[in-house]
């Protein structure tokens, strides 16, 4: 099984070759990107080629991309000014559309397998307005997708849109036949629970975010430091589906600009421990995964 890590973990900071070769000495062997403008430049075309310069010199692979979920970067993701693909305000959704594909056109320098991507926000209500948005939006997308070797992924998020059930009953309803689904443990056992949530997804599930929680709020622990059933969870999980570990970053790496090199050092450390027990929870993982 490959193992393969969000850069989430360290978007409080610009994406570098250092940082790539210590998630390759850590035993990862693919990322995926996450798109803030602060962490990487993904518009960039010679930001995209000298990507593919560090993953090339690290033999690691893109294996996905998230898609933007914010203007600008906050160390929130719930903060900040977000961009919706199921914006009714259709200015603001061709705006989200518009930088989504700006993340996809990375795949013609450095081709990946997914792009992940949140329907709404946790504060977006069930609202046919707000599908009928998405639809509109991923009619576009899925299309422009394919057409660079992509397929999208869509997110169970928390909040009342974005649940399993709908987005199954999405995908169902407007037989847009090229999407799939990333299944967020983290973001399920919030919900419904695991169990519940796997139920509509499986069928097309590629790829999933493992991180934990404690059932209250959305911490993006390392696994087995919350109480996910781990287990069970990938017991449930469809026979070959990458794990993706998409973790916080810990408090010492917050923004480092005010704190100068002192605060950078901090971070690094902290994100190198953080590495280190990733290393151990992938492979505690792979020892618990059903015999194929």
């Amino acid at each position: 099984m490959s193992r393969t890590l969000s850069t989430y973990l360290f978007v409080q900071r610009k994406l570098n070759g250092a940082i790539v070769e210590s998630i390759a000495r850590a035993g990862f062997d693919g990322i995926e990107l996450f798109c803030e403008h602060s962490h990487f430049d993904y518009r960039s075309a010679a930001d995209a080629r000298e990507l593919a310069g560090w993953l090339d010199a690290n033999q690691v692979a893109l294996d996905s991309v998230h898609a933007p979920v914010h203007r600008e970067f906050s160390p929130s993701r719930e903060g900040g000014s977000p961009l919706s693909i199921c914006e009714p305000e259709r200015v603001r959704r061709t705006e989200a559309v518009d930088e989504i594909k700006r993340a996809l056109d990375l795949a013609e320098q450095t081709p990946f397998k997914f792009l992940v991507q949140h329907v709404g926000g946790s504060r977006e209500p069930d609202d046919p307005r707000r599908w009928e948005a998405a639809f509109s939006s991923l009619e576009l997308l899925a299309l422009f997708a394919k057409q660079r070797g992509v397929t999208i992924a869509l997110e169970n998020t928390p909040g009342e849109l974005a649940t399993p059930a709908n987005l199954r009953r999405f995908v169902d309803q407007t037989r847009l036949s090229d999407l799939r689904f990333c299944f967020d443990a983290g973001h399920a056992h919030l919900g419904e629970g695991i169990a519940a949530s796997l139920e509509p997804m499986r069928p097309l599930i590629v790829t999933s975010h493992i991180h934990d929680n404690h059932g209250d709020k959305d911490e993006h622990l390392l696994p087995y430091e919350g109480d996910i059933d781990w287990a069970a969870t990938l017991a449930g999980l469809p026979a070959g589906v990458p794990l993706v570990l998409e973790l916080r970053a810990p408090a010492a790496a917050g923004p480092i600009a005010a704190g100068g090199e002192g605060r950078a050092a901090s971070a690094e450390s902290a994100e190198a421990a953080t590495l280190e027990a990733a290393r151990g929870a992938i492979e505690r993982l792979e020892q618990e995964l059903p015999a194929q």
